[in-house]
């Protein structure tokens, strides 16, 4: 570094570096040190800031204030305070510094600021602070200067992403709109008891009494603008975004990585480490960012944006055009329109304004009164307005005309109204506070000085009453003070969850959530919610510890998902990477913590990994069993992904392509192989059953669960709208108007597989009383299933009365379900035994079915001569056969389904064989056909010898016994 002597000459330094590393305090250290000096700050609030800092240190005699609506000016004054587009000029002072340096980017006042950095010295000293993206920029410009950079005096972290509710204390919440600001506010005030507002476009007043309520402790959270970015040093440890984009004036855009690290910067004053994340709506922010932010690594400053300050004053056009020059700098660009140049171009349209900017003179007040800034906000056409008619004012009669000016006061001096009607007085009184600094403009500015002030103070009181009453519980926020100081107020949890405070019911603890009482006010509620939660924090605790140790028996699960400690909800099931492996999703409060939290959810995962191994063993057992090989095992596999249950005509090529003794492994693991479907019996347990539909709907992403029919049904309704593959997931084949179990589907088979599906065959009793159906309901089914049913009259053949053991509540098959101790063990919710028909004797014919059959008759008493009594019958016959007798046109069901009955062979649904081919046995033969009626039967055929494997070995070899 070369030293003053060396150089000869004023010195000129740059003091680069992240937020929190003492730069404004080290510039003001400099200043002191010299006779005189003045300093140019980005923001009024933080001009006001320093000006206090320094009257305390050298009295009120020795400090100025300018900034465009204040001046504070003692005739003695040494050291001056100043916004950056306030600074004196030609001032002469010793020492100059120039804050937030890297603003000469910034699109609206970047060239105020670039023009300060190329014009504005210190005779002795000058010092220019900001950010490290400068260093090339300032080099460029500047070639004399000198760099110093300093580190951050502590640690700034990313935290993520933070709930409002779970915000921490001492934190800021910054956004960039005043709605989202205020909605903010308004949720914080109910849940942490108030906040401090501040804005940019707040008067100092109203800002200094905001950040007092934060400061002494009064609320413990701030709600602020990107305003607080620039250099105002308040106790924050943490910085929150509520968005990460706001608009420039211009269009909607992402704040760099570098504006958002001046705004996070904040947390964490001088040694105290401080943090920053996103909340509510925002975005999480990228891991890019968050790192740059942590390393304080941006993209350097490459373009500062400036405006010619050399300018023509001969007419408006020229001076226009001087504005718009532009520069041959690389360093430099021209800056777009600001307010002053845009309302310039609008009064250069106005003939009456031309006409009276006849000289450089009046060219020139023309152009001062264009830079009265635009506080109001207000359209660039009603700014224009208001700067005619100031100008016409002072260029026709030298001054701003009293009674005029004094209207304009009187119409904003008004206490009352909401927030926005305090506010927009605000910004109107900073436009005549503006105008009252002007001594070229107004007679008597010393009395319009103090009038303007003296209305913006009582405004903003105004307003600083008005934030607090509508953000601040002053009740509540006393109230959490007493809590957070230790003097909380009694609260007590019962053995049956009720919470009280001090002995009044406010809430009750379902599960691991806190349920508030609606009862109270919003302003009670939420104190005597901060006072419940601070009870509940050992129930928490200790409650997890009681659920962590309960047995499974107390656990359970709901068919759409839940999860249930007894009667209370604690959670649900959510969707796994794997079919059989679910995850679960905790209910817990926030305020629980991260412990309570985490060892609910372990105990959750670990009953439903208990659960889905001991109910879905046999899938398991297949998955482990390293035995099965080759076909086998993919079909293994294909049962573990359809859990347990696959429709036969969905793997028919599958299933033939499985040798005896690939089918033998698989029914070890219980395996069946029916007609119709290929299932594991034990997994049509009612508890299989209910979680299988769960973990189907899980890796489904269904909204809504299918949920599983009450077990001991034979046959349950089609309902449309349901998909057909829940009726499968649920044990059962929909044929029809119903659907019907897949085992007993199975017995019913092996019934139809003895009769002769080609020639016709009627119901048997013993096949309504599977079912338990009537004949139309039968019929209904069987087609269905495949087949033609033809209904017919005859005369009904009288029989002997039978008894029929009819429950007593005079029950029907259509009623209840057709099952009984001697047929299908109604299931219970631990034990569904399957009867399969190599395992338990088919009824037969013969035999009397526990429930009476649809058509058997009743006894009746005859009476001299009636007409006959006629009956309803039904012809079955497979659909394969050919042409329908007043069936239902052909099934959905493959072929493959069909039962194979007397006609010998394996049938392959056509009326014949090959063409030229013998006839089939029983079948039409060639020749001339005659129209007389034709009975068929099947005749005596080669049996193959019985495969010992076949399931159906023992039903086989009982029937050739027979």
């Amino acid at each position: 570094m070369v030293s003053d002597s060396a150089r000869g000459g004023p010195r000129i330094t740059a003091v680069l570096g992240p937020t929190n590393t003492g730069k404004t305090h080290y510039a003001l250290d400099r200043m002191l040190g010299y006779r005189t000096g003045v300093i140019g700050l980005p923001l009024r609030l933080l001009a006001r800031e320093v000006y206090d800092k320094l009257v305390a240190l050298r009295g009120p005699n020795a400090v100025a204030l300018v900034t465009g609506e204040e001046r504070i000016v003692p005739e003695r004054a040494q050291y001056w305070v100043a916004t950056v587009e306030a600074m004196p000029l030609g001032l002469g002072a010793d020492f100059v510094a120039i804050d937030e340096i890297q603003l000469c980017a910034d699109p609206e006042r970047g060239h105020v600021f670039t023009d300060r950095l190329l014009h504005m010295r210190g005779t002795q000293e000058t010092l220019f602070m900001g950010s490290d993206t400068m260093r090339s920029a300032i080099a460029g410009l500047v070639p004399e200067v000198q760099f110093l950079y300093r580190e951050r005096f502590s640690e700034l972290v990313h935290s993520g992403s933070k709930k409002l509710s779970r915000m921490p204390g001492r934190s800021a919440i910054v956004g960039f709109s005043v709605d989202n600001l205020y909605a903010i506010a308004e949720l914080m005030r109910r849940q942490k008891g108030g906040v401090a507002v501040v804005m940019g476009a707040l008067s100092p007043r109203t800002r200094n009494a905001q950040v007092e309520m934060y400061q002494n402790g009064e609320v413990d959270y701030l709600i602020a603008t990107d305003a607080i970015g620039m250099g105002l040093n308040l106790d924050i440890d943490h910085v929150a975004f509520s968005a990460l984009s706001k608009f420039d004036g211009h269009r909607m855009r992402d704040l760099a990585p570098n504006e958002l690290a001046q705004i996070a910067g904040r947390a964490g004053r001088y040694m105290k480490h401080g943090s920053f994340g996103v909340t509510g709506e925002a975005a999480p922010m990228t891991d890019a960012v968050a790192e740059a932010i942590t390393s304080h690594s941006f993209t350097p400053i490459r373009k500062l944006c400036w405006r010619n300050g050399d300018l023509s004053f001969g007419n408006v056009q020229a001076l226009i055009r001087s504005l718009e020059m532009s520069t041959t700098n690389s360093w430099l660009t021209r800056a777009r329109d600001a307010d002053d140049v845009v309302a310039l171009k609008m009064l250069a349209e106005d003939a009456e304004v031309v006409a009276r900017t006849t000289g450089g003179r009046s060219v020139g007040l023309l152009w001062d009164v264009c830079r009265l800034p635009d506080f109001r906000g207000i359209s660039h056409a009603e700014h224009a307005g208001l700067i005619t008619s100031l100008f016409s004012d002072i260029h026709q009669h030298g001054r701003v005309r009293e009674d005029w000016f004094a209207r304009q006061v009187k119409r904003i001096d008004r206490a009352d109204g909401d927030i926005d009607t305090l506010s927009k007085r605000l910004a109107y009184i900073r436009t005549w506070t503006y105008v009252a600094q002007r001594r070229d403009w107004l007679d008597d500015v010393a009395h319009w000085r103090g009038e303007t002030r003296a209305v913006e103070d009582r405004l903003s009181d105004a307003l600083h009453s008005a934030l607090t009453k509508r953000f601040v519980d002053r009740r509540t926020s006393v109230l959490l003070r007493r809590l957070k100081q230790k003097e909380s107020l009694v609260a007590d949890v019962n053995d049956k969850g009720e919470v009280t405070v001090e002995g009044q019911f406010v809430g009750r603890l379902n599960g691991f959530q806190f349920s508030q009482d609606s009862a109270q006010s919003p302003e009670e509620a939420k104190t005597l919610r901060a006072a419940s939660l601070k009870a509940l924090a050992p129930e928490f605790h200790l409650r997890a510890d009681r659920f962590y140790n309960a047995p499974d028996t107390e656990l359970d699960f709901t068919e759409q998902g839940g999860l249930m400690w007894g009667e209370l909800a604690v959670g649900k099931l959510v969707k796994g990477d794997e079919l059989l492996k679910p995850r679960v999703q905790a209910f817990v409060d926030e305020e629980a913590g991260t412990d309570v939290s985490e060892k609910v959810a372990r105990r959750l995962q670990h009953f439903i990994d208990r659960k889905v191994q001991a109910l879905f063993e046999p899938l398991t057992t297949i998955e482990k069993d390293e035995t099965l090989t080759g076909l086998a095992r993919g079909f293994g596999f294909r049962m573990i992904e359809a859990l347990g249950i696959i429709p036969r005509d969905q793997v028919a090529q599958e299933v033939k392509d499985l040798d005896q003794d690939a089918r033998s492994a698989l029914r070890k693991h219980g395996v069946r192989f029916g007609q119709f479907t290929i299932f594991m019996p034990l997994l049509l347990k009612p508890a299989p059953t209910r979680l299988r539909l769960v973990l189907d709907s899980l890796f489904k992403d269904l909204s809504e669960f299918p949920e599983s029919p009450p077990p001991g049904l034979v046959t349950i309704p089609v309902v449309d709208g349901v998909d057909r593959s829940a009726y499968m997931l649920a044990g059962y084949r929909p044929a029809g108007a119903r659907a019907i179990r897949i085992d007993m589907l199975e017995r019913l088979a092996d019934q139809l597989r003895a009769e002769d599906s080609r020639g016709g065959f009627e119901a048997k009793a013993d096949m309504l009383s599977i079912t338990g159906m009537t004949l139309e309901q039968f019929a209904d089914l069987m087609q269905g299933l495949g087949y033609n049913a033809e209904k017919a009259e005859r005369v009904k053949v009288k029989a002997p009365a039978v008894e029929v053991d009819v429950k007593a509540d005079g029950g029907t098959p259509e009623e209840v379900p057709a099952q009984t101790p001697a047929e299908t063990p109604v299931q219970s919710p631990d034990e569904a035994p399957v009867e399969t028909p190599a395992e338990v004797p088919v009824e037969q014919p013969g035999e009397t079915p526990t429930e009476p059959p649809a058509e058997v008759p009743t006894e009746t008493s005859v009476e001299g001569t009636e007409a006959p009594e006629t009956e309803a019958f039904y012809t079955f016959t497979w659909r394969g056969f050919g042409r329908a007798r007043g069936g239902k046109p052909r099934g959905e069901h493959a072929q493959g389904d069909r039962p194979r009955g007397k006609q010998g062979g394996k049938q392959s649904g056509k009326p014949g064989g090959k063409p030229g081919s013998k006839p089939a046995r029983g079948g039409p033969r060639k020749g001339p056909r005659d129209n007389k009626p034709k009975s068929y039967q099947s005749g005596p055929r080669k049996e193959k010898a019985i495969d010992p494997d076949n399931p159906f070995a023992a039903l086989l070899a009982l029937k050739e016994k027979n």
